[in-house]
């Protein structure tokens, strides 16, 4: 029997970028955060959201854990623009500056495709009146998820 994509589990098929979006439309999440694929393949994904007050801690800028969605999802669909499916094995986040501005924006990145697991990494950036400040930086461990 030939390995093929139809008869390989194991086979490799980078998601395309509709699928995504057809994913992204499934997800409750991100619907409720706005997210909107901005650019996608080849190892790469930028991410954005309309920073709306309903996204703000106490203080005024983005909720952690609206940097944090950025941040995991600029690596996995880093990652699956690359193998497919994938799930967060973990990630690192580091929260530098206040996210304030009109909106956040995430660039996300494969680093090194090892067996099952990519090293990925993610900038988040708050835009305010066209300037991009850097808000967190993160680092994640994705496995490709085979249904």
């Amino acid at each position: 029997m030939s390995t093929t994509p139809e008869n390989n589990a194991n086979a490799v098929i980078p998601l395309a970028r509709a699928d995504l979006e057809a994913v992204i439309q499934k997800t409750p999440f991100a619907l409720l955060l706005g997210a909107k694929l901005e650019e996608y393949g080849d190892g790469v994904a930028n991410l954005s959201v309309a920073l709306r007050p309903d996204l703000t801690m106490h203080m005024g800028f983005a909720h952690g854990a609206v940097v944090g969605f950025l941040a995991d999802s600029a690596c996995a669909w880093a990652a699956a623009s690359t193998v497919g499916n994938v799930v967060t094995s973990e990630y690192k986040l580091n929260l530098i500056a206040p996210g304030i501005g009109e909106q956040l924006r995430a660039e996300g990145r494969v680093l090194k495709a090892a067996g099952r697991n990519l090293v990925c990494m993610a900038n988040v950036y708050a835009v305010n009146q066209g300037k991009s400040t850097l808000v967190a930086v993160a680092l994640a461990t994705i496995a490709r998820f085979n249904k």
